[in-house]
């Protein structure tokens, strides 16, 4: 446990972001209460646009390394660059803490992985939508998420049919475009040969990334585009796991081998992550500013 706890204040203490501040600490509920079960209080990072009028929004779903840093206490640097990148593109964002609102650290490892939390981080994410609608500032049927990862994997949950978090009473508008950079669970054996989302899905994934493989995640979507899913997958020749993170030098994660001994390797890609600029840019430019049914 030492050791990974060292290895990921050694990640966090390399990636953190210096001086950044959210505009606002929110808290909401989750809608994961079940059978009269009382749903979770989330904590949340509210960024709100410059510009005026009501924005579009983006939720954002941290990875397994969790939200904020155990070193220096600050939002991670990748989250708040794209927080920033959003902002200046007339977008509100919220970041959703998954676990330390739930008393959790990370969940890269495999002791420190908790099944459960994982797959309440859809109804995280539907409980975030939800929030951002009661918001004057926020253009109800305009409202995507983006994930990383482990949260990327909680994007392709919440976009199927299983595990998707959204109950039956939820009455707004649902999300209208979705990104999941390197998704954990981009498989058909974890999301079922059923998965095929009906709103619109940019994958971004690395060639490289050997913690979660192009491999399965190429083959799931090939299956749910064959019946007709909006789901645009891309991976960059050479890059790893991480690959938009600023500043992530390469290394590799032996404190998180898989189960099946695969050893974790992370590092910023530079023509990678500007090419995901680009593409995150006119994607939600294209989704959530276009008029139509949310």
């Amino acid at each position: 446990m030492r050791t990974t706890l060292a290895l990921l204040a050694l990640l966090t203490s390399c990636t953190s972001v210096t001086g950044a501040v959210a505009q606002e600490k929110v808290r909401f509920a989750s809608l994961d209460g079940k059978d009269g079960a009382a749903p979770t209080q989330l904590d949340g990072y509210l960024f709100r646009t410059s510009k005026p009028g009501p924005s579009p929004a983006v939720v954002f779903l941290h990875g397994c390394g969790g939200l904020i840093s155990g070193v220096s206490h600050r939002i991670m640097s990748r989250e708040a660059d794209w927080a920033a990148k959003l902002n200046a593109a007339g977008i509100t964002v919220l970041m959703v803490d998954s676990f330390a609102s739930r008393g959790s650290g990370e969940m890269c490892s495999r002791s420190g992985f908790k099944e459960w939390l994982y797959l309440r981080r859809p109804a995280d994410a539907h409980g975030a939508l939800a929030y951002l609608q009661t918001l004057p500032q926020v253009m109800p049927d305009r409202i995507g998420m983006i994930g990383w990862s482990n949260g990327g994997g909680a994007v392709l949950f919440a976009l199927g049919k299983r595990n998707s978090g959204k109950p039956t009473s939820f009455s707004g508008p649902g999300f209208r475009a979705a990104i999941a950079f390197y998704p954990g669970s981009c498989s058909t054996q974890r999301m079922g040969a059923d998965w095929a989302p009906t709103v619109p899905l940019l994958i971004l994934t690395g060639q490289e990334d050997v913690w979660t493989p192009a491999g399965p995640c190429k083959e799931l979507v090939d299956r749910a585009t064959s019946r007709g899913a909006p789901v645009d997958f891309h991976a960059y020749l050479g890059a790893y796991h991480d690959f938009d993170w600023p500043g992530l030098k390469r290394r590799e994660l032996p404190a998180y081998t898989t189960r099946a001994g695969v050893v974790p390797i992370v590092a910023e890609d530079p023509a990678a992550r500007a090419d995901a600029i680009e593409r995150v840019r006119k994607f939600l430019a294209a989704r959530l500013r276009d008029s139509g049914p949310g």
